[in-house]
């Protein structure tokens, strides 16, 4: 006998790619310069920022973790980075202490959650805080708008065609998907995130899994920074507000389940496209920034609300008896 078609089932799994076709007509119809190489390369590099910001977001969100501290991180490593590498020229040692500052701030958070016991919402909006309040004061609310050949990061092309974000953003990619799909660490991630208790039960150290998962995030951060301040040509302090929230959006679009324990690297790839071109074409539709903000926290919402239906929706259709002896 054939096995029958779970309808739920596959649209649960293959809606999102059918909504980036979907997105992608739509712009087409929009404005004919859409689909033109010029403006997939502007999208691209603008998309490749959110999607690595994304990718660690996933991590955090499989793991039962969230961090609300990344745009803040942004803009303090990238700043420093811009800086140092006015004074010395050198991209690696710009790069280096982009990573470093980041990493510090990620072991904070990590630390904060997995042994200080703050929920991960608390100690990542605290960060937030000082985050944003170290580069201020580390700039003295002064922007650099004279970074050199800083902004290469953002404009120059891998073998003359893709864009250097978007080549970054798919190392990024791969990265995650392996850790997630081949590592030991990723199936902590999922385990913690899944079932904590389980998972300590069964010798994973919850701890050191939660700041392992911080300080991977905090790589990407720094790293999402550095292309930001390439992409804006200038180092901002007050750059990258509020871009947790398009990583939260990415995340949860792509299928990631904001209780932990689901998504894949994938999902949010997917969903980092769609959050983007989305915003390009309403950019090119004229439509308001504010207008913008309205429209992103209503798909957030709607994608959580989608992601808890469906939850509800395979529980209700488990046997009793697999209800009442406790599986999921």
């Amino acid at each position: 006998m054939k096995k029958k078609i779970d309808i739920s089932e596959f649209l649960s799994k293959y809606t999102i790619y059918l909504v980036l076709v979907l997105m992608l007509l739509a712009g087409r119809l929009v404005t004919p310069n859409f689909l033109n190489w010029g403006n997939l390369t502007n999208v691209m590099r603008q998309v490749s920022v959110y999607c690595i910001l994304a990718f660690g977001m996933t991590i955090l969100i499989i793991t039962g973790l969230i961090d609300l501290s990344m745009g803040s991180v942004m803009a303090l490593s990238g700043y420093v980075a811009c800086s140092l590498f006015v004074k010395t020229d050198s991209l690696f040692l710009a790069l280096a202490a982009a990573v470093a500052i980041s990493m510090i701030c990620g072991l904070i958070n990590g630390v904060s959650v997995a042994y200080l016991k703050l929920p991960p919402f608390i100690a990542t909006m605290s960060m937030d805080l000082i985050a944003r309040g170290a580069v201020y004061i580390y700039s003295n609310g002064q922007p650099i708008y004279q970074i050199g050949n800083f902004n290469k990061l953002s404009t120059s092309y891998i073998m003359g065609v893709v864009p250097t974000p978007a080549f970054v953003m798919l190392i990024i990619f791969l990265i995650t998907l392996v850790l997630l799909r081949q590592t030991r660490l990723g199936r902590h991630f999922f385990a913690v995130g899944g079932n904590a208790d389980a998972a300590r039960a069964s010798g994973i150290n919850i701890e050191r899994t939660k700041i392992k998962a911080y300080l991977i995030s905090a790589v990407f951060v720094a790293v999402a920074g550095c292309l930001q301040m390439a992409r804006i040509n200038s180092a901002l302090p007050d750059a990258a507000v509020g871009y947790h929230a398009d990583a939260v959006a990415a995340a949860v679009v792509g299928g990631t389940a904001f209780g932990g324990g689901i998504g894949t690297a994938s999902g949010t790839l997917v969903g980092g496209l769609i959050i983007g071109f989305l915003g390009n074409i309403m950019n090119l539709g004229g439509i308001q920034s504010y207008v913008q903000q309205v429209i992103r926290g209503l798909i957030i919402m709607g994608a959580v609300a989608w992601d808890i239906g469906s939850k509800s929706h395979k529980f209700q259709k488990k046997p009793v008896s697999e209800l009442k002896s406790g599986n999921k």
